[in-house]
């Protein structure tokens, strides 16, 4: 076995990963365990990371020598007190620690290291899955959604800024090198998106990144200069949700590791500066029948839209404002759902959803149904989200609405940025949420949702934003300086 098929050895064939109700059930068995060791060590692998999720989306392990792998498997490797150091007080020291089950179908060899392998894992507590596990709440979706006859499928844009420390220790872009004039003056410059010129300074970060990718196997498409300069999208292959968000999960990983290769880094934050870009990371979601899983259930017979795509379009539409709350997931995040931004590089507009509405390929509607593909596109997503919470959530309100034959009402295809309030309420528009404490709001609300998280993730989830919330609002911005300080 190569180690392009160790690295990932799930195919492009409808997966339905086993949610296991119980520690015992979930226990890899033997053969498979001496399968995924020999092809470890085949690829000359020596340490293994297996790694949970926290609450936030954030791989957490600890490596482990090859030597340990099989008491790894079996659930006798190391415990971790997750709720000492992941924002959920629902346990106490006194309670007993989490034990992690390796996913033996979410192995990734490092492209960067290849003598270490990352592995996807499920935490249990007391012989359950640990209610505070975001990757165990996507599979029990993925579960309760076959139950009713459909899998989920997502694609996702992921946006990045790559920048670097300069000789003062500020963060500053790392390919925006022209240096500032005298006066601190800078001409006018060719905008970043698509640009050649652009597109071959970064070229030596690029390269190392698209190779990496290549060795994935995940279909790389292609790598865009975004619209924010030293900002980059990437575009590859679609696949089942569970392996979707491991993969973007080791994706911003890797992107890390490259950029310190460079003595760079990557940030995924939304809106690093003012005059930018948001950096999103839009879901582009379809379904298919657990009956027929060859088939597509959002394109009908006529090469057209599907009722069974407008009424999960009707579905996302009636949890919006609480999905919001997941995929946008930080204060900074609403900085970037705007329609306009004073002094933009490269245009006037944002091209960011503003409104919760939907149409065809329209880019400024929170739910686009795009020209080239049957998918329903959420372009209110970034980085920073849990992207396992992102893609349950998301699964759950597309069968909702299915289930209950939910009517989205007619497409918005037109310019929702010229659109007045008027018009748009007239036309029963409503608008995003713009901040995080609105969205949490309605997350609060929503009870399809919180079945998704379950109690104790949702608690935890809108304790810890609204600490945030309250956080953010102690601190004095330089805006808040120039705007008041002598203005009265």
């Amino acid at each position: 076995m190569t180690i392009t098929e160790v690295i990932d050895n799930r195919t492009q064939a409808p997966q339905m990963p086993r949610y296991a109700e119980t520690f015992a059930d979930a226990l890899p068995d033997d053969a498979k365990i001496a399968a995924v060791r020999a092809d470890l060590e085949q690829a000359g692998v020596k340490y293994v990371l297996a790694c949970w999720i926290d609450l936030f989306g954030i791989p957490k392990t600890k490596p482990v020598p090859m030597s340990d792998f099989e008491a790894l498997c079996k659930g006798k490797g190391p415990q971790f007190a997750v709720h000492s150091i992941s924002f959920v007080p629902d346990l106490t020291s006194a309670d007993s620690d989490q034990v992690l089950v390796p996913d033996l179908d979410a192995v990734y060899v490092c492209p960067w290291d290849t003598t270490t392998a990352i592995i996807f894992s499920d935490l249990f507590w007391e012989d359950k899955p640990y209610n505070v596990c975001p990757r165990q709440a996507l599979k029990r979706a993925i579960y309760e959604a076959a139950q009713q006859g459909y899998s989920g499928y997502a694609g996702i844009e992921p946006e990045f800024i790559v920048m670097r420390w300069d000789e003062d220790g500020q963060p500053v872009k790392a390919f925006d090198n022209d240096p500032q004039q005298v006066g601190g003056l800078r001409p006018r410059r060719q905008a970043f998106g698509y640009d050649v010129e652009h597109s071959l300074d970064s070229m030596p970060f690029l390269k190392d990144m698209m190779d990496m990718l290549e060795t994935l196997n995940w279909g790389l498409h292609d790598v865009v200069a975004e619209g924010a300069y030293s900002q980059f999208e990437l575009d590859f292959h679609y696949t089942d949700l569970l392996q979707m968000a491991d993969r973007l999960v080791f994706l911003r990983i890797a992107l890390k590791e490259v950029a310190k290769r460079h003595g760079m880094f990557v940030t995924f934050m939304p809106k690093p500066t003012t005059g930018d870009w948001r950096s999103g990371a839009h879901i582009n979601f379809s379904l298919r029948s657990t009956a027929d899983p060859s088939r597509n259930l959002f394109e009908d017979s006529a090469g057209g839209w599907s009722d069974e795509a407008r009424y999960a379009v009707g579905g996302l539409l009636s949890h919006a404002e609480a999905l919001t709350a997941i995929t946008c997931p930080t204060v900074n995040s609403y900085n970037g759902l705007v329609p306009r931004v004073g002094g933009f590089e490269g245009g006037t507009v944002t091209w960011a959803p503003t409104n919760i509405t939907y149409g065809h390929n329209n880019r400024a509607a929170q739910f686009r149904l795009p020209q080239s593909r049957f998918c329903i596109e959420n372009r209110a997503a970034d980085m920073c989200m849990n992207v396992y919470l992102s893609l349950a959530c998301t699964l759950a309100a597309s069968v909702d609405g299915i289930v209950r034959n939910a009517e989205p009402g007619d497409p918005t295809d037109r310019d929702l940025y010229s659109m007045t309030t008027e018009e748009t309420e007239a036309a029963g528009i409503r608008r995003l949420p713009r901040n995080l404490l609105e969205a949490i709001g309605h997350l609060r609300q929503d009870t399809l949702l919180a079945n998704v998280l379950g109690p104790a993730m949702l608690d935890s989830y809108i304790a810890y934003k609204l600490d945030e919330w309250e956080r953010y609002h102690q601190a004095v911005t330089d805006w808040e300086v120039n705007e008041y300080l002598r203005l009265y």
